[in-house]
C-alpha cells in the first residue's frame, strides 16, 4: 500500500472539518474599496502547540508541548497589503460604491486613522498592489481590524499565538508545515536566503495545506498575545488561550520575514516586542501608529466562527496602554 502523504491526509481532515462546522470560504466586500478581503476558513480541533525537546533550533519557551483546543475561524489569505492598510490610513483613497452608505461611513467616522509618517514606512521596498504592509505597531493593528468591523459589521481581530501556529501548522506535527526539511523552504516562504533583502508580493510561493500564503517569512505577523515565555506550562494554555496584554512589553510575533534565516520560520518559533523597534522614532512621546525599525513586521486577520457579544468586541478594542508597540 502506498503512504498516503501528509498534505492528503490534512486535507482530508481539512474538508471533514470544514463541511461539519458549516464554513466556507469567502472573500469580503469593503464598502469603499475596489478589492476584497479572501477569507480561509479554518476547523475546530485540536493540535500539539509548541516543539519537542529533540527539535532543531528549538528555544526554551517553545515547550512544554501541550494539547490545545481551538474554535473554528476564518484566516486571510494573505497577508494585509498596503493596498488596502493605506485606505484605512486616508480616506480619501476610498472608491465610489453604493454599499458605502451615509450610516457606513458614520461607523467608521469614530474610527481612529493613523497619523501621518514623517518618512515613506515601507523604507523603498513598495507599496505596489500585493506587497504586505510593515512597520505598524500592533495598536494601528488592531485600530485596522476595528475600522474592518465597522466598514463590515464583521468582527475581525488579530489572530491568537495559539490560533496561529494551528493554522500554519494545517495538521502537521512536523517543524514546518510541509516536513522537517529546511532545503524546502524556498517552495514555501521569502526569507533571508531567497528575498535578496526586502519582502516580495504576497502570494508567489505554494500555500500551506490549508489555502494560507506567506505563513512563513515575508514579513512576521502581528498576534493578540502578551508574550509570556513560560505560558505554555500554565493550565490556562489549552483551551483557546489567550494571554490579555497588560501594561508593558511585549507582544508575540509570529512567521518570520524575509531577513530570517530558516530557524526563525519554524511552525513553533516565537519572537517577541522590544521598544527598539522604535528607537529611531524623534517624536515625544513616540508614535501609537508607526514602528521605524520594523520593516519586517506586518499582520493579517482572523474572524470567529462564533461572534463576540458587543461588550467583548467593545474590549478588545479598547485602546492598549501606550508603551506597547
Amino acid at each position: 500500500m502506498k503512504k498516503v502523504s501528509l498534505f492528503v491526509i490534512a486535507t482530508l481532515l481539512f474538508f471533514t472539518a470544514f463541511r461539519s462546522e458549516d464554513l466556507k470560504p469567502y472573500t469580503e466586500h469593503i464598502p469603499g474599496l475596489a478589492h476584497g478581503l479572501d477569507m480561509v476558513p479554518i476547523p475546530a480541533g485540536e493540535f500539539t502547540m509548541g516543539s519537542p525537546a529533540d527539535e532543531k533550533n528549538r528555544k526554551d519557551d517553545e515547550g512544554p508541548q501541550h494539547k490545545v483546543k481551538i474554535d473554528a475561524f476564518w484566516m486571510a489569505k494573505y497577508e494585509i497589503s498596503w493596498e488596502m492598510y493605506e485606505t484605512f490610513f486616508n480616506k480619501d483613497l476610498e472608491v465610489t460604491d453604493d454599499k458605502n452608505t451615509a450610516e457606513v461611513k458614520n461607523r467608521v467616522d469614530v474610527v481612529a486613522r493613523p497619523t501621518q509618517p514623517y518618512v515613506e514606512m515601507s523604507f523603498g521596498q513598495g507599496k505596489e498592489s500585493g506587497f504586505p504592509v510593515c512597520n505598524v505597531t500592533q495598536f494601528a493593528a488592531r485600530a485596522f481590524c476595528k475600522w474592518l468591523y465597522a466598514k463590515t459589521g464583521h468582527f475581525y481581530r488579530l489572530p491568537t499565538e495559539a490560533e496561529w501556529e494551528y493554522a500554519a501548522r494545517a495538521g502537521s506535527t512536523t517543524t514546518f508545515h510541509f516536513g522537517n526539511d529546511a532545503s524546502q523552504l524556498k517552495e514555501y516562504a521569502w526569507f533571508y536566503d531567497n528575498s535578496d533583502g526586502a519582502y516580495k508580493k504576497s502570494g508567489q510561493k505554494k500555500p500551506n495545506a490549508w489555502g494560507l500564503y506567506d505563513m512563513y517569512g515575508n514579513v512576521a505577523e502581528w498576534t493578540s498575545d502578551l508574550y509570556v515565555a513560560d505560558f505554555y506550562g500554565k493550565p490556562e494554555a489549552g483551551n483557546n488561550p489567550y494571554v490579555k496584554p497588560s501594561n508593558h512589553y511585549p507582544h508575540a510575533i509570529r512567521g518570520g520575514h524575509w531577513d530570517d534565516d530558516a530557524d526563525k520560520l519554524r511552525s513553533a518559533a516565537r519572537r517577541t516586542s522590544t521598544p527598539e523597534l522604535k528607537q529611531r522614532d524623534p517624536q515625544i512621546p513616540k508614535s501609537d501608529w508607526w514602528l521605524t525599525d520594523a520593516p519586517f513586521l506586518g499582520f493579517r486577520v482572523v474572524r470567529p466562527l462564533k461572534e463576540p457579544s458587543k461588550e467583548e468586541i467593545e474590549a478588545y478594542f479598547s485602546r492598549p496602554p501606550k508603551d506597547i508597540p
